[in-house]
């Protein structure tokens, strides 16, 4: 079939960013190799996306002088840099609506003048923000495709962890839907695509029109495609930010029977509040010989750790799609995590483990029985290892997104099959709070 000419929207796509803004720049890239794709972006990151322009056909830049230094001064002194802060997330409503705004008055002649086949928005990810381009285009003459977009995770109940960090904004969440466009974003979408199961059950009535696709991905070039083999010690690693959420508390305390007899060895990567209070646990369950707290280290340093490690222990306990579970697949490392959220619609039983989320000392008491398994079986163990490899060379990398995410806007371009993209799991709908 010929090459789609592709507008993706993401105003925030940089080469040189972490998160949304990083990975919505690889699927436009990876897009690029397939497509001639026009990004539009907003000029901040205009510099470093021409740095990296690679196969992309062009770039688009929206220019908002005043608006984008109101947002830099509000994300760096209100917000103090916390881009996981949901109330950021209420407060970038307006500005994504007028980036939309303007963007269609710059770029709307060339869309009517069949520049264009499909217009596809990529960011912004959370499902609350809407898309004024979805009105624009409700009469054509293009499709817009949406996604994949994800939030409304629930708090699970019965953690301290969570407790910790679930803010007031959350009981608003649902104020959305009587928001300017948040209705019409996707009644008129061509399609929608969900990044989470618990996504895809929120959006059910629109199923007609409704695929899933993680929110994530992995860069081919950090697939491991080698033999590993484990032997000695099991080496046992975890990496994020040390918050509450991200519980690396409890990954301590199900390693702590291996790692006082001398069986395996931690390696903690990454900062943040939680750090005294883990290494305080640490001494108190009498392993901190065993765990190395390594802090922040660059992302090839982090790639090789991974590479190093028999199993990553990532028992967050509310993740929408961490990068690092799609990271350690890809390197080698077998995931432990939690059956839940983004972890939970990545991780299956041919690759790694998933823990029902229950309670503190029940999720503590089943990582545990693993790690032992693990321990005691190296065939187990390094035959997840050579599955999660190829899983994630096969299905995780963005090329391989891009391929999916071609099937899904040629679908609604009438020019092939609806692709058969369920959620991995059924959730039942629990709204947040």
């Amino acid at each position: 079939m010929s090459r789609l000419r592709i507008l993706v929207l993401a105003p925030d796509a940089n080469p040189e960013g972490t998160c949304g803004p990083l990975l919505s720049f690889s699927e436009a890239e990876a897009l690029a190799r397939l497509h001639g794709v026009t990004l539009v972006i907003r000029s901040s990151g205009e510099e470093a996306v021409r740095r990296r322009q690679g196969p992309l056909h062009s770039v688009e830049v929206i220019r908002q002088p005043w608006l984008e230094r109101i947002y830099a001064w509000s994300f760096r002194w209100i917000f103090k840099g916390d881009f996981t802060s949901r109330a950021l997330t209420a407060f970038g409503y307006p500005f994504a609506v007028a980036f939309e705004w303007q963007a269609w008055r710059q770029i709307r002649a060339r869309i009517k003048g069949d520049e264009y086949d499909v217009v596809l928005r990529l960011l912004p990810v959370p499902a609350v923000l809407p898309s004024p381009f979805a009105f624009f285009l409700r009469n054509g003459p293009v499709p817009f495709v949406i996604g994949p977009v994800s939030g409304g995770l629930p708090w699970p109940a019965g953690f301290s962890q969570a407790d910790k960090q679930k803010g007031w904004i959350l009981g608003l969440r649902n104020l959305y839907r009587f928001l300017p466009f948040a209705r019409s974003t996707y009644r008129h979408a061509s399609a929608i695509i969900a990044g989470a199961s618990q996504t895809f059950a929120e959006f059910s009535s629109y199923r007609e029109k409704l695929f899933f696709l993680l929110e994530n991905g992995v860069s081919r070039s950090l697939c491991s495609d080698g033999k590993r083999i484990s032997n000695g010690r099991l080496k046992l690693i975890f990496v994020g930010g040390l918050l509450p959420v991200k519980a690396c508390d409890l990954a301590l305390r199900a390693a702590a029977p291996l790692l006082r007899s001398d069986l395996a060895q931690f390696t903690v990567v990454g900062d943040g509040p939680e750090r005294d209070r883990i290494e305080r646990l640490s001494r108190s369950l009498e392993i901190e010989k065993a765990v190395s707290f390594c802090g922040w280290v660059s992302h090839d340093e982090a790639q090789q750790k991974l590479r190093d490690a028999d199993v990553l222990v990532f028992p967050s306990v509310r993740d929408n799609s961490p990068a690092v579970v799609f990271e350690a697949l890809a390197a080698g490392a077998v995931p432990v995590v939690v059956d839940f959220g983004g972890p939970g619609d990545t991780v299956h039983s041919e690759v790694g483990y998933k823990v029902a989320l229950t309670n503190e000392s029940d999720v503590v008491s089943q990582m545990e029985r693993i790690l032992v398994s693990l321990a005691q079986d190296r065939d187990l163990l390094n035959r997840l290892r050579q599955q999660g490899m190829c899983y994630a060379r096969e299905r995780l990398t963005w090329d391989a997104k891009a391929q999916t995410l071609t099937a899904i806007m040629r679908w609604a371009l009438r020019q092939g099959p609806r692709p058969n993209l369920p959620p991995p799991k059924v959730v039942y709908l629990e709204r947040a709070s």
